[in-house]
């Protein structure tokens, strides 16, 4: 087994959005992606019936903090499959979908790689991945069903990645502003409408020196919208179909309760660390993710022994929203059986629950988040035991629904964003930015599928 040079692993949330504008750019012009043209089923690798060969394994910033954990994973599946040579790249995340769009044009890509929701559709709408429900039939009922169908292409057939590790939402909250705004800490909101009406009466009671929430509306939508209950796209999925007035609620609200103070100024258009706001308790709601209870559990233990943690809000559709990572198979791979059994082997169970205990993932794989790892709540006190259990209880059952599509893009999300930004600033009408944002979003996508393939 070889190795790459090491990089510092940080689990990003989406690639960078230059990367994704400038592969983008590259499709769109006309340079297109070799290495294999439409995906149809006749392209389908093939297995051969036996599991040997040199394959390339690429990982998203993994090195070094997680380079024993991965070659020991590695090592053990070259031991099972003596016939099997795995080489293992790491690359870091800036640029990552421009080196996969070199790679395709020039026929290199991985045999086994790491995708995000940006990557994956870069390269699987493009025919690139192999349809992995055919490589290995058998391995559907393994995975948590919304991570698993989350790797469906619209207007094919098949999955075209296997899920590799998760992260749900929750509910983080400072128990203590909470409480001092009037409300009941044991009472939190399960509502995007009840969200802001918490929201409007901690602005209210506050008297400025604290916020309810950040403003973020690139990190907000579209899961709030579909929360409430408004439709994305249209049966086809070539168009958007977010212009209702239940969007327009929403902007009208945000405009308000950024007006009243429940939001941080700056929060609107800028990434401000909300770690150290929420540290600092200036902040109610902290980030809706289980790995930011470690960070304040690390730098601020008083503000941590403050926080509790609940069920993400899930409003109309009663499912919350996943973020994944997952691993694809080059569908032109010389070596079909060892590509699909590494990638089933990485993501298994026990390898999924070894790497959770590393760092605050999930495992897509069911057996690994039965293990008792993940129900553990202790006395029920403390966050961060609360937060891993809660988030495997809410996975279990995890569907689609709330998770973002592979049309809403980061340019559709970038062009969404500066239309509400400006709507919530009080620049333009609620109704108006809503129309301008879906006309914008969907000229995107109709030049996405006119992309050659």
């Amino acid at each position: 087994m070889r190795r790459g040079m090491p990089v510092r692993h940080r689990p990003p949330r989406s690639l960078s959005a230059v990367a994704v504008v400038t592969a983008a750019a590259l499709l769109v012009t006309g340079c297109g992606i070799g290495g294999g043209s439409s995906g149809s089923d006749g392209d389908e690798p093939r297995r051969k019936g036996t599991v040997s060969g040199e394959i390339t394994f690429r990982t998203l910033q993994l090195k070094p903090n997680f380079t024993e954990y991965v070659e020991g994973v590695i090592d053990a599946f070259e031991k099972k499959y003596p016939d099997v040579n795995v080489v293992w790249e790491d690359v870091p995340g800036e640029g990552y979908n421009e080196k996969l769009v070199t790679d395709a044009q020039a026929g290199t890509l991985p045999d086994v790689v790491n995708l995000n929701t940006d990557s994956f559709q870069l390269l699987g709408d493009r025919g690139m991945l192999a349809d992995v429900e055919k490589l290995a039939p058998e391995v559907a009922r393994e995975y948590v069903p919304g991570a698993w169908e989350q790797y469906r292409l619209p207007g094919k057939d098949g999955v075209y990645a296997f899920p590799w590790y998760v992260t749900p939402e929750i509910l983080t909250y400072n128990a203590t502003l909470y409480a001092a705004s009037g409300l009941d800490p044991a009472e939190p909101p399960t509502t995007v409408e009840r969200f802001f009406d918490v929201a409007e009466r901690i602005a209210r009671t506050s008297g400025g020196s604290y916020a309810a929430f950040m403003a973020d509306p690139k990190g907000r939508l579209p899961g709030d919208w579909q929360k409430m209950g408004v439709r994305l796209l249209n049966e086809r999925r070539d168009a958007f179909t977010f212009d209702t007035p239940k969007a327009v609620e929403w902007v009208t609200r945000m405009r308000d309760l950024y007006a009243q103070g429940a939001m941080p100024k700056e929060s609107l258009t800028k990434a401000d660390d909300v770690n150290q706001l929420y540290g600092a308790g200036k902040v109610v709601f902290g980030p809706g993710s289980p790995g930011f209870i470690k960070d304040v559990k690390e730098n601020s233990p008083r503000v941590y022994e403050r926080t509790r943690v609940a069920k993400a809000i899930t409003g109309t559709l009663g499912h919350i929203g996943i973020y994944t990572q997952s691993l694809g198979v080059r569908r032109t791979t010389e070596h079909p059986d060892a590509a699909a059994e590494f990638a089933r082997w990485v993501t298994n169970g026990p390898n999924q629950v070894a790497f959770a205990k590393r760092v605050t993932i999930y495992p897509s794989n069911a057996k690994g988040l039965a293990d008792p790892y993940f129900s553990d709540r202790g006395d029920g006190k403390d966050p961060e035991t609360m937060a891993r259990a809660i988030g495997a209880e809410q996975l279990r059952a995890a569907r689609l629904d709330a998770n973002t599509p592979v049309e809403w893009t980061s340019q559709v999300g970038d062009a969404v964003t500066r239309e509400m930004q400006k709507a919530i600033k009080g620049e333009s009408d609620p109704a108006a930015a809503v129309r301008a944002a879906q006309e914008a979003a969907n000229a995107l996508l109709a030049q996405q599928r006119r992309t050659p393939r």
